[in-house]
């Protein structure tokens, strides 16, 4: 990590700096532009105490935050980040700062005047992301140990989303198309076999995992092998099954303009004929 230079400091834990390697950045940490002065050198091996961002976007973005975020709160959303980075172990994408940040200014500020935002995607949430969910359950009670601020658990899967999202390194609305398609597909599921599956059951929970990697896979382009006796089976088996995996195929396909493989339709048909028999 090459050298950085203080340019000038926002606040207690904001600074501009001059970086050797990626130019001008915005240093984010609690208490760093702390008794420092412009034209001081920073040591970089500090570096994990703080977040660099580099991305012009975001720096100006966040920079255009700052009026808005009292400091306390500030430090409030670092520490939650600072969490959000030793828990999930990764490196998380720069856009965390502005996109959270922004986030629980407004929670907050929603929150005070009385009014909660409802979360639709809330099960769907919980189900697709159990590890970020309760890394978002930790934050979500950090921020009340240190503000006394509770938000409600509509909040924990709107956080949830905002990790998987910097985790993954997937823009937020790519996020939010996947959790919408679940929804869509679990909702033709349910019409078409003429059930109402317990969103808090193991079998939802293994379905809508199964659909969220199978949209992984389909995105990625990963091949999955064929079984030819099983579709055979399947197919005259359990055609209500199989015709339905089909045509949930090819929503997908048209919601991510990605082909699918054949392979497919025949694990969904899998777990949908087990779904119909439990409900039987």
């Amino acid at each position: 990590m090459g050298q950085l230079q203080i340019k000038k400091t926002l606040n207690n834990n904001v600074l501009i700096g001059d970086h050797d390697d990626y130019g001008e950045v915005v240093l984010i940490g609690k208490g760093i532009s702390f008794n420092r002065k412009q034209g001081e050198v920073v040591d970089p091996s500090l570096a994990e105490k703080f977040f660099v961002l580099k991305d012009n976007k975001e720096k100006e973005n966040y920079l255009k935050l700052l009026p808005f975020l009292d400091t306390d709160l500030q430090e409030v959303i670092i520490s939650c980040i600072e969490l959000i980075k030793t828990r999930s172990n990764a490196v998380l994408n720069e856009h965390i700062h502005v996109a959270l940040t922004d986030h629980l200014m407004f929670a907050i500020t929603r929150l005070s005047k009385g009014m909660e935002m409802k979360n639709p995607f809330l099960i769907e949430t919980k189900a697709l992301y159990p590890f970020e969910y309760e890394i978002a359950r930790e934050v979500v009670r950090l921020i009340k140990e240190k503000t006394d601020i509770e938000l409600p658990e509509g909040e924990v899967g709107f956080v949830a989303l905002h990790i998987h999202s910097a985790v993954m390194n997937k823009s937020l609305s790519e996020v939010n198309q996947h959790s919408q398609l679940v929804t869509k597909l679990v909702d033709m599921i349910e019409e078409r076999l003429e059930i109402i599956l317990d969103k808090e059951s193991i079998d939802y929970m293994r379905l809508v995992r199964h659909i969220r990697f199978t949209i992984e896979r389909v995105r990625t382009g990963e091949k999955v092998e064929e079984p030819k006796k099983i579709t055979l089976l399947l197919k005259e088996e359990y055609p209500v099954c199989y015709n339905l995996s089909w045509k949930l195929i090819k929503v997908m396909q048209q919601e991510l303009r990605k082909p699918v493989y054949n392979a497919e339709a025949v694990y969904l048909t899998m777990h949908l004929q087990r779904l119909q028999n439990k409900v039987k």
